[in-house]
């Protein structure tokens, strides 16, 4: 998480305290009525934390994604010219011994 969504997070905690604190203090209400309001503000502090935790945690989960599949990525490219430096090896080595066994073929025909 950036430390601009830790800095957000911890102003909405400390915001919404306070703001329940002095709202506690200066309520013309019932205490009833009040703490039902607190409690309101609670869960809707909560479910916003929820919230921005979700949308923090899919960024994380699509940049991972993102970097490993380049990186699957690279590593397919890389197997791919391994692989064709290799065959283009085999292939000359099988040329060499062509020519060996069509120089030992002619001798014979002679």
């Amino acid at each position: 998480m950036s430390s601009n969504t830790g800095n957000t997070i911890l102003a909405l905690i400390v915001g919404t305290a306070i703001g329940a604190g002095i709202g506690i203090l200066f309520a013309p209400e019932k205490g009833t009525k009040t703490r039902q309001k607190f409690k309101d503000g609670y869960d809707d502090a909560i479910k916003d934390l929820q919230h921005k935790f979700d949308e923090a945690s899919d960024e994380l989960k699509k940049k991972f994604i993102h970097s490993k599949k380049n990186s699957l990525q690279d590593t397919y490219d890389e197997l791919i010219s391994n692989v064709s430096h290799k065959t283009e090896d085999v292939i000359t080595f099988l040329e060499s011994k062509l020519a060996e066994l069509k120089e030992q073929n002619a001798k014979l025909q002679k």
